[in-house]
């Protein structure tokens, strides 16, 4: 599940994809407030709903749930802290995108040409989320093929050798 902001200009930012299983919206049950990110499916799923006031009532009825409320929100927090670190302290585009496929490969399928994995966003989806444009995207992923950091099939993204691609995201 794609979870996203837009401006009042219509610009859209991905914050993150959602993991299956992820419970979605506690900081604003907690808060009182309203829930300010837009979630798009990627693929067929299904979702349980949950209203707010039955949700709160289940927190005060068991109190021993509120340690794996804190776990989750603090991996939401230290997320967010690492994509405001990649969209406003990595130096290039292609160190962005290197930071987030690394991301993304993390438990991906190891094969004997590399860490495979689905890509489950477009190009213009993968600008919005690390701040740039579809053309400055896909002139990253040539500029990887063509270095050997990748190779593309569909949405299928090989890295053949983490330890260059990890070069390329701290490159100066």
């Amino acid at each position: 599940m794609k979870l996203s902001i837009t401006s009042s200009q219509g610009k859209t930012l991905i914050l993150r994809i959602a993991k299956p299983g992820e419970v979605l919206g506690s900081t604003p049950v907690l808060s009182g407030s309203p829930y300010e990110v837009t979630a798009e499916t990627l693929h067929p799923c299904q979702i349980a709903f949950v209203r707010r006031d039955d949700f709160s009532r289940f927190l005060a009825q068991h109190p021993e749930v509120y340690q794996g409320v804190v776990k989750q929100l603090t991996a939401i927090y230290s997320r967010a802290c690492d994509q405001l670190h990649t969209l406003g302290l990595a130096a290039s585009i292609q160190q962005r995108l290197a930071k987030v496929l690394l991301d993304w490969s993390v438990g991906a399928d190891n094969t004997k040409a590399g860490a495979r994995l689905v890509v489950p966003l477009t190009h213009e989806e993968i600008g919005e989320f690390i701040g740039t444009s579809r053309e400055s995207i896909t002139r990253a992923f040539n500029e990887f093929r063509n270095q050997h950091l990748v190779t593309i099939k569909g949405s299928t993204v090989t890295i053949p050798n983490r330890a260059a691609l990890e070069q390329a995201a701290s490159a100066a």
